[in-house]
């Protein structure tokens, strides 16, 4: 079964999220970048409006591969009670020491990495450090936000290679990066464990808008109806 994960801004969003059946409910901050983390407390407003309905990640922010910034912004997230906080993985510094320092510093949450695939190559090594330092999961993503969607990044035959390698290495494999309607049935055809959804959620589709009950329900319609093809 692939799930589909809404990213939402605040608790108004995270009920439509939840309303219109979103599987996952990702807490971010879009005005502050690809993985632009919350307030703690806007986290637990929402953590307040889902009341336990759905599983609830939330970004620790587009932070450098530096080991003690990644873990600092990880405790604080996992802090909130979050079920799951999402770190991003981009080829500045130290990418592995950031992961083992996150497995360290994570608390009751688990654990996602979200590699972006503009700005670094998803190798087997990454993949296998998550897995190795006890991360859930690992999502690829886009970083630049400029237009272009995962899928002018990486051919099929290579995001099929990313949802191999994770799947063996024991993780769920997410794809998100500017995803649209049109993305959904190619990608869906490869078997992922999500796929994620900002800007086809959001009135007029910029993912810094609100997003639109009717749009995150053709959404999930959508992944579902994909899956029975």
């Amino acid at each position: 079964m692939i799930r589909m994960l809404a990213s939402v801004t605040n608790p108004d969003e995270t009920e439509i999220a939840v309303t219109a059946g979103a599987d996952l409910i990702d807490l971010k901050n879009p005005g502050e970048g690809a993985l632009g983390a919350l307030p703690a407390d806007m986290i637990r407003a929402c953590l307040g409006t889902v009341a336990g309905r759905r599983p609830v990640s939330a970004t620790i922010g587009d932070l450098p591969m530096v080991p003690a910034d990644v873990a600092a912004a990880v405790s604080r997230t996992a802090a909130t009670g979050v079920d799951i906080v999402k770190m991003g993985v981009s080829a500045e510094g130290d990418p592995l020491a950031c992961i083992a320092a996150a497995a360290k510093a994570r608390g009751a949450a688990a654990l996602v990495g979200v590699v972006l695939a503009d700005l670094i190559i998803p190798t087997h090594d990454l993949i296998r450090a998550m897995a190795d330092a006890g991360f859930i999961g690992v999502m690829l993503d886009t970083g630049l936000k400029d237009g272009r969607t995962l899928r002018h990044h990486l051919s099929a035959d290579a995001l099929a290679a990313f949802i191999g390698q994770a799947r063996d290495a024991g993780l769920w494999a997410g794809l998100a990066g500017s995803l649209r309607l049109a993305d959904i049935d190619p990608l869906a055809a490869l078997g992922p464990s999500i796929l994620g959804f900002r800007g086809a959620l959001c009135q007029g589709g910029a993912r810094r808008d609100v997003i639109d009950p009717d749009r995150v329900a053709i959404v999930v319609q959508a992944v579902r109806d994909a899956q029975l093809t």
